[in-house]
């Protein structure tokens, strides 16, 4: 059974080696990028195995598909390896958007000197890595494997993002690698915390776990603060979410899913695998300013995201004011809403990743990120305004949709304890419809307008006088304006339907079937709620809520 879970962090490292080779040579371009279309294939049915032989029923261990050898015997760290339920729900994401993003960038113009293999290289690493992260059950393991995720990311956002991309990248290792540099601090704090009470040093989860109720609440405080530092930076929590906005935006479109939909997530999951279960005094003690931040990046980035001009950075906010509501559902202490806050971090990536794709597909058309350069984009290209109408609702989480149920769950879960941290962040949900259905307008509906659609050729001050009517005036040149523009600016190829496809009916089976998901996620959830030692609150009758 460890054999799967070793498979799983390793093909896709050997995929990366092996388009890293072909990137070598020009002529092989297209090779690596077929071969790490397989790579990732391969890693998929992996997973699909996987979760079919995970166990949740009543009795099953914590981890499952447990791998661990001696890593540094001196240190006491051991190279271990874990899924539970939470793990399992990462990494299967991770399975289902990395053929999406490099199927996406299969036929996407890439930077001069660049090649589409190296850049499959380092998506193929970054997947790697963060199997790894999700799986560690090694403290220590999960540090350096925290810090080495880094490295493939800032190189594709350096090497294959916008003009500013060396500030943004710099501005993201940065950031990231001095909250991994505080969280070490912590990492030795709690190596020599259990060499005090367990008579032996050791970075294995389950034993820091077991000692956790053991050490007093000031080092707890201490240890969690430490955490806390690099998963609030990762997830991001504001205030130290401001590398996201440029990263988002100079990053590639692919390299961008994965950042918003997947290195983010890194976070909001040490805070469940980390934070509650290792320090959990601490977590309960601090909880009302974990909160705050919470509610205060739901405001906060819903506010800025409806302010922006550029695409891009519109998709970063949005995610700031959506990782608020998952920190919400973590430090409100129900299982409701924690296992609300597990489910949104999935729907959160596949919304995400749809929305950051129709986003992509419109600049290619396009060639610009700029919001004021589209309008009545639905007249030329229906069927990608439809997707941009889908995505945008995913991501407001209307019924139907897959984030509604985990929007739901968090408010659900969260209100008995945390009334008005519950409230506050559900005029959030308010401002989210308002924002992403102005963009919609602004970009999808009404008259042609803007030049990435309308051109500066003839025709182009017909569409203005007549509000881009597109033939309403009856004249024959305008007729044909219309018809050379919507050739010019393109409605979706079927490869292009081909890669949405799979978000599309995601976003819609999860939106009315969440519970294959659900039952995988519940017993870890219900598992970590008991670590921090704390119940379900329950109505006035006794019945948990």
């Amino acid at each position: 059974m460890s054999a799967l879970l070793l498979a799983l962090l390793l093909v896709p490292l050997v995929g990366a080696a092996v388009c890293g080779a072909l990137a070598t040579r020009e002529d092989l371009d297209r090779a690596g990028r077929i071969v790490g279309l397989a790579f990732a294939a391969v890693s998929l049915v992996l997973v699909v195995v996987v979760w079919s032989q995970f166990a949740t029923g009543p009795g099953t261990p914590r981890f499952q598909f447990a791998l661990s050898v001696d890593w540094i015997p001196a240190f006491g760290t051991r190279f271990a390896l874990g899924l539970d339920g939470i793990a399992l729900t990462m990494i299967a994401l991770l399975a289902v958007l990395v053929p999406v993003v490099l199927a996406f960038a299969f036929t996407e113009k890439l930077p001069p000197g660049r090649t589409g293999a190296g850049f499959t290289a380092l998506i193929l690493a970054t997947q790697g890595v963060l199997v790894g992260v999700f799986a560690a059950t090694d403290v220590f393991l999960f540090y350096v494997l925290f810090e080495a995720m880094l490295i493939p990311m800032y190189f594709v956002i350096g090497r294959f993002g916008g003009p500013r991309r060396q500030y943004a990248a710099v501005k993201f290792f940065l950031y990231s690698f001095l909250g991994g540099l505080i969280m070490l601090a912590s990492v030795i704090g709690l190596f020599v915390a259990s060499d005090t009470r367990l008579g032996e040093g050791t970075f294995d989860w389950t034993a820091l776990q077991g000692m956790a109720a053991q050490l007093p609440l000031s080092t707890q405080i201490w240890l969690f603060l430490g955490f806390f530092a690099a998963f609030a930076i990762k997830a991001p929590l504001v205030p130290f979410h401001t590398w996201l906005p440029d990263a988002g935006a100079e990053a590639p479109i692919a390299g961008g899913i994965i950042l918003l939909g997947l290195l983010d997530k890194v976070g909001t999951f040490g805070f469940l695998r980390y934070t509650l279960p290792l320090f959990p005094a601490a977590s309960q003690e601090l909880a009302p300013l974990v909160l705050t931040l919470a509610v205060i990046g739901v405001l906060y980035g819903s506010l800025l995201a409806a302010a922006q001009t550029d695409l891009k950075r519109f998709v970063a906010y949005t995610s700031i004011a959506h990782f608020g509501f998952i920190a919400l559902g973590i430090f409100a202490f129900s299982s409701q809403s924690m296992v609300g806050s597990s489910l949104y971090m999935v729907n959160h990536g596949i919304s995400t990743a749809m929305l950051f794709l129709v986003v992509g597909l419109l600049i290619r058309r396009g060639g610009t990120s700029a919001m004021t350069e589209y309008g009545g984009v639905g007249r030329v290209a229906p069927l990608l305004a439809g997707m941009f109408l889908i995505a945008g609702l995913s991501t407001i989480s209307l019924p139907g949709t897959n984030s509604f149920i985990s929007e739901f769950l968090v408010l659900l879960g969260a209100f008995p304890r945390e009334p008005v941290f519950s409230v506050i962040a559900t005029v959030g949900i308010v401002f989210a419809a308002l924002y992403m259905l102005w963009v919609i307008q602004r970009t999808m509906t009404g008259p042609l307008r803007g030049a990435a659609v309308v051109g500066d050729g003839p025709g182009a001050a017909s569409a203005a006088t007549f509000g881009g009517s597109g033939g309403d005036t009856g004249s024959d040149a305008d007729e044909s304006w219309m018809r050379r523009t919507t050739a010019r600016f393109g409605d979706l190829t079927r490869g292009e339907v081909a890669v949405l496809t799979p978000l599309v009916a995601l976003v819609l089976v999860l939106g009315f079937f969440p519970g294959p998901v659900l039952e995988v996620l519940d017993p870890t959830v219900s598992a970590t709620l008991s670590e921090v030692g704390v119940a379900d609150p329950v109505t006035p009758n006794g019945v948990p809520r």
